[in-house]
């Protein structure tokens, strides 16, 4: 008879069994491969060695051991939603180009890391910087001469980044429904999978019908309040009711759609909530993303940043929803162990401005390098595998934080930007006064309150497919001398 009993594993409370394994368990796949479960990882992987009975069992039990009944009630319940409530067309190419095949360029990117080599496997590009709102401490250069990415431009990058291996793309502005061209640009390569940014209110009934039409593509639609909080947020009147009506139209034509949230001190009461979610649900949302606001470009604005408390009290929430919610929950900021992480540091995932120039994220508006070959003829894998500038932002991002260097330690990344002399990549050409102004503050990056996943699902896709992939290790100790929470409390 096994005998269960808790103990740690992997950051988490899981079964041990004692004695003789049931034979249904003997036959696990871990096992068959000999993985030591607690070997030490390389670069996020497990190396390959055999395992002691015992380490085997262990790991076997643990994923076998998948969470409390809400957990799995949940977890039943969303995949039920998805099998029954979603178009089989459209289910097929998810699971097959972002599941199956975007594992696969997870895969390869974690092959590249081995040799050094870093080429993202998920990309974000910003089409164009025009946009039919101003919200509140955007850092696009929305009010500039209109920029675009040219169909020809665009169809030559996603080319030779499948070439890498990659099928995702997050699809960016300004408002990219703005793009003369959007659309008819993703229907060219109905092999890749496209995630839209936008506020909804160029989603009519025939674009969602074209969407659904291709099959390939899913708009994350950003709801950031109340009608008096998104129309102050947004700059504009009525904004709200046309995001909403953008959202239906989606909806109604069946096609996967999320809803995103840029929390701030100014909405997080009203939108991290369990009553949002759970009408996201009934509207029939798929998925949602709650992102934080940060104060960046030519007029940030401090005061809605969230308090550490604020941005611990979200983290805690979207831990909770994933564990009783039919619904996918997204985050960007967090290992399945609950350790902070940065995208751009661990090399998952780099942006792509409307002007061509190649940037470590968003809001790291510095280049070195374009997709475009007017001056550079290399080929994209070339800018970069051979990009000093990306590759010393990842380095000196991972030796710094956990977080994000750019809200913890802004002076570091100006030094590293005038050392490179990275041009600024913005319009406005302000972004080296507004980098040199900003100061020390808190990010993601909390040591003192991690908080892991409940829900095993989640906390398996992390471990295999979203974690820092070893760009942190030996760095805690450089992190507890000048990460910002080490900083600010000298």
């Amino acid at each position: 008879m096994c005998v269960l009993r808790r103990v740690p594993f992997g950051g988490f409370l899981g079964p041990r069994v004692q004695g003789k394994p049931p034979a249904t368990l003997v036959s696990c796949a871990v096992r068959r491969r000999g993985v030591n479960p607690n070997a030490t990882r390389v670069r996020g992987r497990f190396p390959l060695q055999p395992a002691s009975p015992a380490d085997t069992l262990d790991y076997t039990v643990q994923f076998l051991h998948l969470g409390p009944p809400v957990t799995l009630l949940a977890s039943f319940k969303l995949a039920k939603r998805v099998l029954l409530e979603t178009d089989k067309r459209l289910l097929w190419t998810l699971a097959y180009n972002m599941g199956f095949k975007g594992a696969l360029s997870v895969h390869r990117h974690k092959l590249r890391l081995k040799t050094g080599q870093v080429f993202p496997p998920f990309l974000y590009v910003s089409i164009i910087n025009t946009c039919n709102l101003r919200c509140q401490g955007c850092w696009v250069d929305v009010s500039m001469k209109q920029e675009t990415i040219k169909p020809e431009a665009f169809h030559k990058l996603v080319r030779e980044a499948k070439q890498m291996g990659n099928v995702f793309f997050g699809i960016v502005g300004g408002e990219p429904f703005m793009h003369p061209h959007l659309l008819d640009m993703l229907a060219e390569h109905p092999d890749c999978y496209f995630q839209i940014f936008t506020n909804g209110h160029f989603i009519t009934p025939e674009r969602a019908k074209q969407m659904w039409r291709l099959g390939n593509v899913t708009p994350l639609i950003s709801v950031e309040g109340t009608e008096i909080v998104s129309d102050e947020r947004r700059g504009r009147g009525g904004v709200l009711s046309k995001t909403m009506q953008g959202l239906r139209n989606a909806l109604d034509a069946g096609v996967f759609t999320g809803v995103c949230t840029s929390l701030a001190r100014t909405n997080i009461d009203d939108l991290l909530r369990e009553e949002w979610i759970d009408r996201l649900v009934d509207m029939g949302v798929l998925y949602t993303w709650f992102h934080v606001y940060r104060p960046m470009g030519p007029n940030p604005n401090p005061d809605l940043c969230l308090t550490p408390e604020q941005a611990l009290r979200a983290r805690k929430f979207v831990v909770e929803m994933r564990a009783k919610k039919p619904i996918v929950i997204i985050d960007a900021y967090h290992d399945g162990e609950g350790k902070a992480l940065c995208p751009a540091a661990t090399g998952i995932s780099h942006h792509i401005n409307p002007w061509g120039d190649i940037e470590p994220c968003p809001i790291v508006q510095f280049s070195t390098e374009s997709i475009h070959g007017t001056t550079d003829t290399r080929p994209l894998k070339q800018k970069f595998l051979q990009s000093a500038f990306l590759a010393d932002f990842r380095k000196l991002a991972a030796e710094t934080t956990r977080g994000c260097i750019v809200l913890e330690r802004p002076d570091l990344l100006k030094k590293l930007v005038d050392a490179h002399g990275a041009k600024d990549a913005t319009a406005r050409q302000t972004a080296r006064a507004e980098l040199e102004a900003m100061t020390v503050r808190t990010s993601q990056y909390n040591p003192a309150a991690e908080v892991p996943e409940k829900n095993v699902f989640y906390r398996l896709a992390k471990r295999l497919f979203f974690n820092d992939f070893g760009a942190y290790a030996g760095h805690d100790a450089q992190h507890a001398r000048v990460s910002a929470p080490a900083v600010l409390a000298k």
